[in-house]
């Protein structure tokens, strides 16, 4: 019998969650899993659901709950359990969270389909092809970004992608960009931000005596490292660290972290609610 993954938001209010059991009810459907939140800055009722149903039109079912959800002004995403998220990953020359990636997606870890990699660099091609997945190298220069950047467009439409992931991606998406995307790319960044900017974060972070290190996986807007926060980590460091120690104990983190948010995100456990995120957990 398939299962369907549904994700609601809608202004909070008495009768929800009965209108939407009335739904899967139509629908021959039975709930098996369940997360709510209500929350209580914008007055926003979030959930995902998991449910059977012998129907096989996602379109029927998605009339049979957006039917029955019509008087709560529903936000509303479903599709079948089986049907993966397509993911689109953009790198630099650190390979480091590439490789963690492809190596989880290889594994059966991430529920995606990764259809391209995307780099500014061609360092990495070798390693992407090994894993049987196209290359594309799409240099970024001062006077090709509009160039770059639309014809990036063009590749999450030519692929169905559904989301981007910026796997240590060093360049700066332009606002435009972020919004034509908005709430569909992931980036992952030390956790020092915005206390230690600019290069050689960790060596900041050295000098300071810094007792904790982390990273910040968040979706990307036109305000620099201050998207909304999908996953976060931190581990612990003495006086004895040196900053290459640092550096490797955070490439550690941001590894853990990345693919995290990629499997909150791909399972749809994660809720936009303004600036803020709801995380449904596993």
């Amino acid at each position: 019998m398939p299962r369907y993954v549904m994700t609601l938001r809608c202004p909070d209010g008495p009768g929800i969650i009965r209108a939407f059991a009335n739904g899967v009810v139509e629908a021959d459907g039975n709930i098996v899993d369940n997360q709510q939140f209500s929350d209580p800055d914008t007055g926003t009722f979030c959930m995902r659901t998991e449910f059977d149903s012998p129907l096989e039109d996602v379109e029927g079912v998605r009339s049979f709950l957006l039917g029955a959800l019509a008087p709560f002004e529903p936000v509303l995403t479903l599709r079948p359990e089986s049907l993966r998220r397509r993911m689109l990953v953009m790198v630099s020359k650190f390979d480091h969270c590439l490789v963690d990636l492809l190596y989880r997606h290889e594994t059966g870890e991430l529920p995606v389909d990764i259809p391209l990699v995307v780099s500014n660099h061609p360092d990495l091609r070798a390693l992407v092809e090994h894993h049987g997945i196209p290359f594309l190298h799409l240099p970024v220069t001062r006077e090709t970004k509009p160039d770059a950047e639309a014809r990036l467009l063009e590749l999450v439409d030519e692929h169905d992608v559904d989301f981007v992931v910026l796997a240590r991606y060093m360049q700066v998406l332009s606002d435009d960009l972020c919004r034509a995307l908005e709430g569909r790319v992931i980036n992952i960044h030390h956790s020092f931000l915005p206390g230690f900017k600019g290069a050689k974060p960790y060596h900041q972070a050295y000098a300071r005596g810094v007792k904790l290190i982390g990273a910040t996986a968040h979706y990307v807007t036109a305000d620099l490292d201050e998207g909304p926060i999908i996953e976060q980590e931190v581990t612990r460091v003495t006086h004895a660290a040196t900053p290459e120690a640092l550096v490797a104990l955070g490439r550690d983190t941001e590894r853990l972290v990345l693919s995290r948010a990629v499997r909150r995100h791909a399972e749809d456990r994660v809720l936009l609610v303004g600036p803020r995120t709801v995380v449904f957990s596993a």
